[in-house]
């Protein structure tokens, strides 16, 4: 009688996972491996409890600050690191590998702040940058209203001057960090009769104890769970006239400028979880067997995964090249919307196809291919729809 025997795996000769991207030195390597151990113990012991919760605690960002973790691209002159945009795409790989609830952070560093580092006034820096590399600021940018979506000029929330003052009117909807935000980015038009209607929009600075601004319910979401999404509503809210960002009826500019670069860190944060699904899938068909083989040895597996790698590192080229133009300061508004769609529609396409291979299993929410099906949903909507992104191809190719 002989024993069984149980074939070795096949070598790997193209690593399709690989972390080495062009932009990182050992510097950013260092940090990830910091970052990486940070989050083991404070972030994965916890992500369940914070999922069920619909909510990260405060206290997490001032944990990420201590260490240095939180807008690592603020100069130093304000608490910052001064790092460059490799660290920003670095802290949204490792925070979106572990789920799509751990955004704010990203959003908070990535997105909301370079707002006030480039169109804040010194005063404005001096009092806010500070804290919000700490985490004693957590902020949020408002723009979407119920009745108005992608359509920013159609907003109605309106902001009255009355001498040095602002009285502010109006509800925002879907607000990440809507919750935890103690410092709020509100998209508000300074002239409603301005032509056409964009000109007419500002932004201005709401702290999050200003009487007349109240928070609407933690929003349930199909996912991304532990990320506060909420409704925003503004009544007779009287604010400072140096609560202004930057220049009057310049809202709507600043806005588009920074979209760029919100949109890469979308696009890379599906990146990585399409290599999250990916990675997990192909470990799960290896150790899966049926009709007394691996799920693996079947070609449709095979050419499943097979068509799915290369999408991904297609995708990964792409955005490695976006990111270098990005960080030499090209404009490249029209790229960078066709990352964010192609990028955000792959992943949601392969959240379907990875979970087709986990079979009845990934229904179960004990596999995180599940949480991923439901996370992936909301990629291509936000930060401007991709149909919005069509229509900006479109235009830009003179069409």
């Amino acid at each position: 009688m002989t024993s069984k025997t149980t074939a070795s795996p096949k070598p790997i000769t193209f690593n399709l996972f690989k972390e080495d991207r062009p932009f990182y030195n050992e510097d950013h390597e260092m940090f990830r491996a910091s970052l990486r151990k940070f989050l083991e113990k404070e972030v994965v012991p916890y992500f369940e409890q914070w999922e069920e919760d619909h909510i990260v605690p405060r206290e997490f960002y001032k944990k990420m600050g201590e260490q240095g973790f939180l807008c690592p691209q603020v100069d130093p002159a304000y608490g910052g690191l001064g790092l460059d945009f490799g660290f920003n795409l670095l802290l949204s790989e490792e925070m979106t590998r572990i789920g799509g609830g751990t955004a704010g952070a990203g959003l908070h560093s990535s997105i909301v702040v370079p707002y006030l580092e480039r169109y804040g006034s010194e005063e404005q820096k001096q009092k806010y940058l500070p804290k919000c590399v700490s985490g004693d600021i957590i902020t949020a940018v408002a723009m979407t209203e119920p009745g108005a979506g992608s359509d920013l000029s159609s907003m109605s929330t309106i902001a009255v001057r009355e001498g040095d003052h602002y009285i502010i009117n109006g509800a925002k909807t879907f607000i990440t960090n809507g919750i935890n935000a103690n410092l709020i980015f509100l998209a508000v038009k300074t002239d409603p009769k301005a032509t056409p209607a964009h000109k007419g929009i500002s932004i201005i600075l709401i702290e999050g104890d200003t009487p007349g601004f109240t928070r609407g319910r933690n929003l349930k979401k199909m996912g991304g769970h532990s990320q506060d999404t909420s409704e925003l509503f503004f009544e007779d809210v009287r604010v400072p006239v140096s609560n202004l960002l930057g220049e009057e009826g310049k809202g709507f500019y600043y806005l588009m400028d920074k979209l760029q670069q919100e949109r890469l860190m979308c696009a890379n944060g599906a990146l990585g979880v399409a290599q999250e699904m990916l990675k997990s899938t192909i470990n799960y068909v290896q150790e899966r067997h049926a009709f007394g083989k691996p799920i693996s040895s079947f070609q449709n597996t095979q050419f499943e995964i097979a068509e799915m790698a290369t999408e991904l590192t297609m995708a990964q080229t792409f955005l490695d090249k976006l990111a270098i133009q990005h960080m030499n300061g090209e404009n490249i508004v029209t790229e960078v919307s066709m990352a964010k769609y192609f990028v955000t529609d792959m992943a949601r396409r392969m959240s379907s196809r990875c979970l087709q291979l986990y079979g009845g299993y990934g229904y179960m929410e004990e596999y995180d291919i599940a949480r991923r099906y439901r996370e992936v949903a909301v990629m291509p909507i936000y930060a401007g729809s991709n149909e919005i992104m069509k229509n900006i191809i479109a235009r830009n190719l003179g069409l």
